[in-house]
């Protein structure tokens, strides 16, 4: 699509105002005075080189979504608050399946086309490097259209959810869909009469409007990566499992399309008890809310995973929920697990999924030897798994690369989950439980509300643990093509990967809820 753009306030007319207040609309008024170049379409992540955009970086989201029970379809707005980082000319936005009709600029029409997943915007009068802009897109989707995992809508009978990891967050709304670039949201949901519109942070308000809709408000009160939002609208029932809670503490509740309330809510209680283990372990909870969401879809291809770790609003795969709490505790923790490893330590790229996949297993599967709880493979404790899972490690490594070298077909296989975990383990093995719990408490200090690389935990571990042979340690079990050896474990063997053809299912991960 091409769309001309419709000129802004005469140069002369703002001239002098620019040169008073030194604004980013007088700059682009009088013709620019300073090369610009376009900003990169992507940030050139391994696993997914074309997400993300350069040239400027997103402060804070304003989404508006209204969804439409006749059609089916959500009207769609957001209003992106960005800066530049370098002088330009034109940008991009990652948008893929979404019927764009208006995009502006600091309030003036700019000329835009969409090329594959990214929307071009030229700007008639160039942005300074450290300028702030607003973006404003209007458009619509979808949601049956664009699922998991091309997509990030859940189509349900009576609404849609969102599940955007990891590359679905730009089919919801246009921006800047890179982990790396973390911001604050406001997300507003109208929701017809009779369903209720939900998201991811602080529940501020409702309005009722004249067609008896209702638009819901909320806040973030923690930055955000674009594939950890969740907004939806359904026939819910809220559950505020602690209304009276300081505010010290996270707001719990729970988001249960109501029919299914009697079979699910048994699990959705035991939130409560898990959240006393995690913390006892981690530290106070990171974030603002916590709650769970049983998605109103039963469909098998609904969404390819059991659970996702959508910030403060967890998406689960309902009738996972209706079993028992040894066969779902576990993984209720891992997803849990995320709001630390995850939602307030994001992986700075793709490439860096081991690290929060890895912690959440780590801390997932404690919880579930302490109670007595068989894994999938029949493991009881600890280091049996680890034993076992030592002795995949070439054949993951053969089929699956590095723990932190994962690629888009096989970044979500068992190495980067249980791998993950094994990598964690061998560095508690070195350095001990104590310096081990150092290290932890470290990074969810140093990296909170933030990003995390592979590299920066390398070297916060080495710091923190003060020895300086644990940089090539960590390095030999993050990216080395064969399995190191397990300290403290020298008759620990792996099985040769001439020796096995691994299975779909050998590789599958506990994101599907083993």
């Amino acid at each position: 699509m091409l769309v001309r753009r419709h000129g802004r306030l005469a140069a002369a007319a703002v001239l002098s105002t620019a040169l008073i207040l030194g604004s980013s609309l007088g700059a682009q008024a009088d013709g620019g005075g300073f090369p610009a170049s376009p900003g990169a379409p992507g940030v050139g992540d391994a696993v997914y080189p074309n997400l993300g955009n350069g040239g400027y970086q997103a402060d804070r989201y304003e989404l508006d979504l209204k969804y439409d029970t006749a059609t089916k379809l959500v009207a769609g707005h957001v209003k992106i608050f960005a800066t530049a980082t370098q002088n330009l000319s034109a940008f991009n936005l990652d948008s893929f399946g979404l019927d764009i009709t208006e995009l502006r600029v600091d309030g003036s029409t700019e000329l835009y086309r969409q090329d594959g997943e990214e929307l071009v915007v030229s700007l008639e009068w160039p942005i300074r490097n450290a300028t702030k802009f607003v973006v404003d897109v209007s458009y619509t989707a979808d949601p049956r259209k664009i699922k998991p995992p091309a997509g990030g809508w859940v189509a349900t009978p009576d609404g849609f959810a969102t599940a955007p990891q990891p590359a679905g967050a730009h089919t919801i709304f246009p921006g800047n869909d890179h982990p790396s670039d973390k911001a604050d949201y406001v997300i507003r949901i109208t929701a017809p009469q009779g369903t209720i519109g939900v998201a991811s942070g602080n529940h501020i308000g409702d309005q009722v409007n004249a067609d008896g809709s209702t638009t819901s408000t909320y806040r973030t009160v923690n930055p955000m990566a674009t594939e950890l939002v969740q907004a939806s609208v359904g026939d819910y029932t809220i559950i505020r499992r602690n209304p009276d809670a300081p505010v010290t503490e996270p707001v719990l509740r729970d988001v249960v399309p109501t029919a299914r309330l009697p079979k699910v809510d048994a699990a959705l209680k035991l939130t409560a008890g898990q959240l006393n283990w995690v913390t006892q372990r981690l530290g106070a909870f990171p974030l603002e809310a916590y709650g769970i969401l049983p998605a109103n879809n039963d469909a098998s291809d609904a969404f390819d995973f059991t659970g996702l770790e959508t910030q403060t609003l967890t998406l689960y795969k309902p009738n996972y929920l209706t079993q028992t709490e040894d066969k779902i505790g576990s993984h209720m923790m891992h997803e849990l697990v995320h709001s630390w490893f995850g939602n307030s330590l994001t992986p700075a790229s793709w490439s860096d999924l081991w690290f929060n996949e890895g912690h959440a297993d780590y801390y997932g599967l404690l919880y579930r030897y302490e109670r007595g709880w068989p894994d999938s493979r029949g493991y009881t404790t600890m280091v049996d798994r680890m034993k076992y899972t030592y002795s995949q490690g070439d054949l993951w490594r053969k089929s699956s690369g590095p723990v932190a070298k994962p690629n888009a077909q096989n970044l979500f296989d068992n190495q980067r989950y249980t791998g993950g975990v094994l990598a964690l383990y061998a560095l508690a093995e070195k350095v001990g439980q104590d310096k081990f719990h150092q290290i932890e408490q470290a990074a969810i200090t140093t990296h909170r509300n933030n990003t995390i690389s592979t590299d920066q935990y390398i070297a916060l571990a080495t710091t923190v643990s003060g020895d300086p042979t644990v940089r090539p340690f960590l390095e030999d079990w993050l990216y080395g093509t064969k399995t190191p050896p397990m300290p403290n474990h020298p008759d620990w063997t792996v099985v040769p990967p001439t020796a096995k053809t691994l299975t779909p299912t050998d590789l599958q991960s506990d994101r599907r809820g083993n």
